[in-house]
């Protein structure tokens, strides 16, 4: 039994360390693909990204402080979980706007 129990936990940090490198490559990539210039097609498709992803961290934030002021409670904010939402949101935007743009 704890010979399985180590194994389940050694999966378990493996897929953890992979998401971890996953993210940090999807921050790398968001932080690139803003610096980068190009043509206006592609300006539009980052500023478009861009924007889906300020409404939804925005409104992600103001979920979060209502929700803290209903239930009393203090207003913590873990800033890697908000880069991570980030950079998702970030990623899945940049993929919707280049298939409707092109790119």
């Amino acid at each position: 039994m704890a010979v399985s129990n180590s194994a389940a936990v050694t999966v378990l940090l493996f897929v953890f360390l992979i998401f971890l490198l996953a993210l940090m490559i999807l921050d790398t990539a968001m932080i690139v693909s803003l610096l980068r210039t190009g043509d206006e097609r592609r300006q539009l498709i980052v500023w478009k990204s861009s924007a889906s992803t300020l409404l939804i961290l925005v409104m992600q934030l103001v979920f979060r402080i209502v929700g803290s002021v209903v239930r009393s409670e203090a207003m913590t904010l873990n800033p890697f979980i908000q880069l991570s939402v980030a950079a998702i949101v970030y990623f899945i935007a940049m993929l919707y706007f280049r298939r409707k743009y092109g790119g």
